[in-house]
């Protein structure tokens, strides 16, 4: 019962979509009505508001990070393990991307990852963030550099815990992570994805 409790409140701290929740308090645009659709950091930097998007980065990382630490420490206090904490870390993933309060159009999950990954083990997420910059220098395409960290993810986590809860965890939030940047891989496949500092000739 407690388990389903910390799940549920993880899967509500999830569907924060805080792309919305700042965009409404910048008096922009809903993040859904332009450039990609998506309500994630990237496409609120298309507002041209720079301030908003670290602030949807910081609070779509922070929620994951949140949830997931809010399990850590007070999950053994009640008897729960490294199960229920791999679940909740997959329930915030979930919320971010069909959030509850937003007719379940969520975001990728990129930085919501990268926050869960952190509260896991801190050195985990640095990992999987540098994959990411890696990729993103090198070739400045930022799906590209999310899918691979994605990818890289679940076997950085095999190697600090094993399979583990937080392996199956990770690996599941990784294949939803891909899913979700299906469109991308398309883009990347024909050669049309948009780089990192290159802006788009038009938008909708």
């Amino acid at each position: 019962m407690l388990t389903a409790v910390f799940i549920l409140v993880a899967y509500l701290i999830g569907s924060l979509s805080f792309a919305v929740i700042v965009s409404k308090a910048f008096g922009l645009p809903d993040p859904h009505t332009y450039g990609s659709g998506n309500p994630g950091a990237t496409n609120v930097l298309r507002s041209g508001r720079r301030a908003a998007a670290l602030l949807t980065l910081a609070g779509d990382a922070g929620k994951g990070w949140v949830a997931v630490m809010l399990a850590l420490l007070l999950g053994p206090q009640v008897g729960l393990g490294s199960e229920a904490v791999a679940a909740v870390a997959f329930a915030v993933f979930l919320g971010h991307l069909f959030p509850l309060y937003f007719h379940f159009k969520g975001g990728k999950g990129v930085a919501t990852a990268l926050g869960i990954l952190l509260a896991i083990n801190p050195w985990l997420g640095l990992a999987t963030l540098a994959t990411w910059l890696i990729i993103a220098v090198f070739f400045r395409i930022s799906s590209l550099a999310a899918i691979v960290a994605a990818v890289s993810a679940p076997f950085c986590t095999f190697w600090w815990f094993g399979l583990s809860p937080y392996t199956f965890a990770v690996m599941g939030i990784a294949l939803l992570l891909v899913w979700r940047h299906q469109g991308n891989i398309k883009k990347l496949l024909a050669g049309e994805e948009s780089r990192i500092g290159r802006k788009r000739a038009s938008q909708p």
